[in-house]
């Protein structure tokens, strides 16, 4: 894979770097989808909305792909941040933000205009995922795809368990929106199914379902940066695992792709 993008360069260098480990599953599942949507259109660049894609850490690999990109974000910063992202990479003229939230979507872009759509990281932070997820179902023409990557309740269940705050963990188990307490910074953590359930409720069919930094959170860093070949090893271990169901429960985040009905 070319050097995309500080998050994505995996051959630039000898050793993966940390963000790669956390992002790379998303990232090959989201080309290779983006792949078969260009077969499957006939053109040589998708219409591609990035919903909450901040200073684009995936907005920009993807323009690098030759593909259009819209950015929806509510932050100034971000977007400007974006502009001066893209035009380092050389894609200024293939990435447009505007500023606004999912909530607010066809205020500010059209429904069924994109091929695809990433919701990345938003369904946490909405009030209303049900409407979230439906919006961005409303951006897509018909057979468009959706990349929706949320946090995963068992990956915080699990992390507050290995870190001593049993209590914790367990409050995460029982609590409607899988938080672990006031302190908690995220307002919202799912389960897959609960992820395909709001999928298929907006008219998708889900394809796949992927878990997401199932081990990269739990092992210790100095380990993944001293011992030779270990970063490696612990990215070919998650994409291994990030397919297999038994693995999702503990994941970190969930990646879900589906398909807007025709």
């Amino acid at each position: 894979m070319p050097d995309l993008s500080p998050a994505f360069g995996r051959e630039a260098t000898s050793r993966p770097s940390r963000a790669s480990l956390r992002t790379a599953v998303v990232w090959d599942v989201l080309k290779d989808a983006l792949d078969r949507r260009v077969e499957a259109t006939g053109k040589a660049g998708l219409d591609v909305l990035d919903t909450g894609g901040g200073s684009g850490n995936f907005a920009v690999p993807v323009a690098r792909l030759g593909h259009r990109v819209t950015v929806v974000d509510p932050s100034p910063n971000a977007l400007f941040a974006l502009e001066r992202r893209a035009a380092e990479a050389g894609v200024a003229d293939l990435v447009t933000g505007v500023q606004g939230d999912i909530s607010g979507l066809f205020e500010v872009v059209g429904r069924e205009s994109y091929d695809t759509v990433l919701c990345h990281g938003v369904l946490e932070y909405v009030d209303d995922p049900v409407e979230g997820v439906r919006n961005a179902a409303a951006a897509l023409r018909p057979g468009g795809g959706l990349s929706l990557l949320a946090a995963g309740l068992g990956g915080a269940v699990l992390a507050r368990a290995l870190a001593g705050h049993f209590t914790e963990a367990r409050h995460a188990l029982g609590d409607p929106a899988g938080r672990w307490g006031e302190g908690d910074p995220v307002p919202r953590r799912f389960t897959a199914e609960q992820l395909t359930e709001l999928a298929d409720g907006a008219g998708l069919a889900v394809g796949a379902v992927h878990g997401v930094r199932v081990f990269a959170d739990l092992v210790p860093g100095v380990l993944v940066d001293t011992e030779p070949g270990a970063a490696e090893a612990l990215l070919k271990l998650e994409a291994a695992a990030a397919e297999l169901p038994s693995f999702h429960a503990i994941a970190t985040q969930l990646h879900l792709l589906g398909r807007k009905r025709a």
